[in-house]
């Protein structure tokens, strides 16, 4: 094969995803202890155990790496399997586990330190806190969306907006609750409270949309 050929071989092969891997996972916690503007990609580069160079690679600048970093922890905590919905599937339970996923992962530690980051910083990086909601709430958001649509489509839910009906949903999740817990006014729920929160969200949600 000519060196030509072989370059051209090598730009074709997918980049190495245990470094991408390591390089979000590196990201993710500098963002949550220094925060954006103290985090530098040459820190990431040297907590992941790559060269700059090879962050630049993967993500072409620290604004791109946030926006993934988001989206990867919300993949993670949230697959989009979770939001499948076929024939045969009741509408309820599908709204249940993806319920019980969003509450685990908002409640979760380092959920309320980067939102907690996020509104001491707002009014200084307010395209920081835009970065954040594109990359985590409001994909969540449009994949609820495209359920609530699809179950409409299939006769199990009558949603005439169903971009409006998602954020009804999400905002009954977390209520007032989530506010006290980012505040400091109460703790996180257990598990089993969590499960039970979600069940009459859920029921209230359906009784409005069914």
């Amino acid at each position: 094969m000519s060196e030509q050929s072989q370059a051209a071989a090598q730009r074709g092969r997918p980049k190495d995803l245990a470094k991408r891997q390591a390089i979000l996972d590196a990201a993710k916690e500098l963002f949550l202890t220094k925060g954006f503007a103290a985090t530098s990609v040459d820190a990431v580069a040297s907590a992941a155990g790559v060269s700059k160079l090879t962050v630049y690679s993967h993500f072409s600048d620290k604004e791109t790496l946030f926006s993934a970093a988001i989206t990867s922890r919300c993949e993670m905590m949230m697959p989009l399997p979770i939001f499948d919905l076929e024939e045969g599937d009741s509408v309820a339970e599908v709204l249940e586990r993806i319920g019980q996923a969003f509450l685990s992962m908002v409640d979760s530690e380092d959920s309320i330190r980067l939102l907690r980051l996020l509104c001491a910083l707002a009014a200084q990086e307010s395209k920081l806190a835009q970065l954040f909601f594109d990359a985590g709430p409001q994909r969540i958001l449009k994949d609820i969306e495209q359920l609530l649509r699809r179950a409409t489509e299939m006769g199990k839910l009558r949603v005439e907006d169903p971009a409006e009906a998602a954020e009804d949903f999400m905002g009954i999740l977390l209520g007032c609750r989530h506010m006290r817990v980012l505040i400091g006014c109460c703790e996180v729920q257990a598990e089993e409270e969590r499960r039970e929160r979600v069940r009459k969200a859920v029921a209230l949600f359906m009784r409005g949309y069914r």
